[in-house]
């Protein structure tokens, strides 16, 4: 280095307080390779080395005071452990070209590289155990949230529904609590049953009789009326049902399909399948059964209409009430009814009749329905031996506003059978709709026949048939034609036989006159349903009246 600049510089920096530095490999360097700070500055050296190469390059500089953060104790005078290996750097003030001779080492032994990852690895840590543990509360306060809403729901539907019921299979026990003995017969007295299978006159006696629970998510909606509006419609929305209901077996079969035992959210329904070339019956039930306040205890509960599309044909379905009792047809097959029993069985369907003929005035008011098909196969059993009319497919309205019988396009009359005589000779006035419900209350009687038929008269232990028999069997064909039923009921004016024990019984000989008057030749002459409700009750009440004398 020239003698007189080195001593130049030397008398500069200590007049002025200035530290002169070597300096190398930075842009700020003289061409003589030294560099000057102001007063308070530092002499700068650094080492890095190259990962790819492995090459060593020596940095050396002035530091100035506005760089020397914080001022005592400067950051960039100091190596990062995490990186010496590769960078390390040092700061020096005490002489001139102090950074010269300032000894620095890069640490790149074996012990120093696992150092280096340890402190990556913490780096890490310091940043994900953070994150982690917010997202696990984050998910726990979700989970918690979650739960305490689903508890207020589920208390919320309990205290709605205090009562829930029991499940029972089709093949259970009449009751929990029963003696059956040898299996061949059965009654309970409290119910009014009374089973027999084949021609045994044994009958063996139950005990307490029968504790019937009500409830669950299905009966609450079967039995809350009031939606709100006061329009009774079904609570449920309809459109998916075909697609949450596991069909189990089959329990009847028809001229429009098949019924089926279902499961639908733990509660057993009844699902009746429709083909699609009888559509026009499907869609006239799902549209009675939609009428503005028709649910009723003694009218089928209706709870969804869907259909079923597989790709290469399509099912029609009608989701009801389930009744493990079946139909009143297959009922009366298998039991035989007290008094009780018998009148309960009659009353309600005389109250289920009368509801559907009844108009309900008002904003949205019930039109009068008369139901055209009325049959034991057609009428519904409950546990509590109430009866429940179902099949509304040929059912037609009375429009009070308009005037018009709304009749269905179906083509179909009901059952041979139960027809009435103003049907079978062709003499009724389909524009009045009158004549429509006193074909029902015939028809009524008939089923009223039936059930009296297989109840046990005053003084005897078993009824007079021990097999059941429909109406005009011992005049007609299992299956007659209209001109067979025709020539019976019209032409020869016969009717039902009424055996003379009947007469001698004082429940049956009322119930007796009532069927009577039923089944007259001109349907004007006819009781009302309503009448027919009416009177059944007071013969119910002075049965019970004379039960306790």
């Amino acid at each position: 280095m020239n003698l007189p600049i080195v001593l130049l510089v030397l008398l500069t920096s200590k007049r002025i307080g200035a530290i002169t530095c070597a300096c190398e490999n930075d842009v700020n360097c003289e061409s003589s390779g030294i560099c000057s700070t102001k007063e308070g500055g530092k002499c700068y050296k650094s080492l890095f080395k190259n990962q790819k190469n492995g090459e060593i390059t020596q940095a050396l500089r002035c530091l100035e005071p506005e760089k020397l953060v914080p001022r005592g104790n400067p950051f960039i005078c100091h190596s990062n452990k995490r990186i010496a290996h590769k960078f390390v750097s040092g700061c020096c003030s005490e002489r001139n070209y102090c950074n010269e001779n300032l000894n620095l080492v890069l640490n790149i032994t074996e012990t120093e590289k696992n150092s280096s990852d340890y402190y990556y690895g913490s780096s890490h840590q310091e940043i994900l155990l953070p994150a982690i543990l917010s997202g696990v509360l984050l998910l726990i306060f979700i989970c918690v949230s979650l739960f305490i809403r689903l508890r207020k729901k589920y208390f919320h539907n309990t205290s709605s529904s205090p009562s829930r019921r029991t499940k029972h299979d089709s093949n259970s026990s009449w009751c929990s609590n029963c003696c059956i003995g040898t299996g061949k017969a059965l009654i309970l007295h409290d119910e009014g049953y009374q089973q027999v299978q084949g021609h045994t006159e044994s009958t063996v006696q139950a005990g307490a009789g029968i504790t019937v629970v009500s409830g669950s998510e299905l009966n609450d909606y079967l039995t809350n009326t009031n939606s709100g509006s006061g329009s009774g419609l079904p609570l449920l929305v309809q459109r998916s049902v075909a697609r949450q209901v596991t069909l189990l077996s089959t329990i009847g079969q028809g001229r429009f399909g098949e019924v089926w035992k279902g499961e639908w959210r733990g509660d057993y329904v009844a699902v009746k399948i429709f083909s699609s070339i009888d559509e026009k019956s499907w869609f006239r039930e799902v549209e009675i059964f939609q009428t503005v306040m028709l649910r009723h205890e003694n009218i089928l509960g209706f709870i969804a209409a869907d259909n079923k599309d597989s790709g290469t044909w399509t099912q029609l379905w009608l989701v009801t009430e389930y009744m493990e009792n079946g139909s009143l047809f297959d009922f009366l097959n298998s039991m035989l009814v007290t008094h009780d029993l018998l009148l309960r069985m009659a009353t309600s369907i005389a109250t289920g009749l009368a509801h559907l003929h009844m108009e309900i005035v008002g904003t949205q008011g019930k039109p009068a329905i008369a139901h055209r098909d009325l049959k034991s196969k057609n009428i519904l059993v409950k546990k509590t031996g109430v009866c429940a009319i179902g099949d509304l497919g040929m059912a037609v309205k009375y429009e009070p506003t308009t005037g018009v019988v709304d009749i269905p396009q179906t083509g179909k009359v009901g059952t041979k059978r139960y027809l009435a005589p103003e049907i079978l000779n062709d003499t009724i006035d389909m524009g009045n709709f009158e004549c429509f419900k006193e074909s029902d209350v015939y028809a009524f009687g008939l089923v009223l026949w039936e059930i009296c038929q297989r109840s046990i008269p005053s003084g005897r232990e078993k009824p007079l048939d021990l097999e059941f028999r429909l109406p005009y069997s011992e005049y007609v064909a299992p299956d007659p034609s209209l001109d067979e039923m025709r020539k019976v009921v019209c032409i020869e004016k016969l009717r039902p036989d009424i055996p003379e024990v009947w007469l001698k019984d004082s429940v049956l000989i009322e119930i007796t006159k009532l069927m009577q008057e039923t089944w007259t030749e001109k349907g004007s002459s006819r009781l009302t349903a309503l009448r027919v409700k009416k009177s059944l009750t007071t013969i119910m009440q002075c049965s019970i009246i004379t039960d306790k004398i």
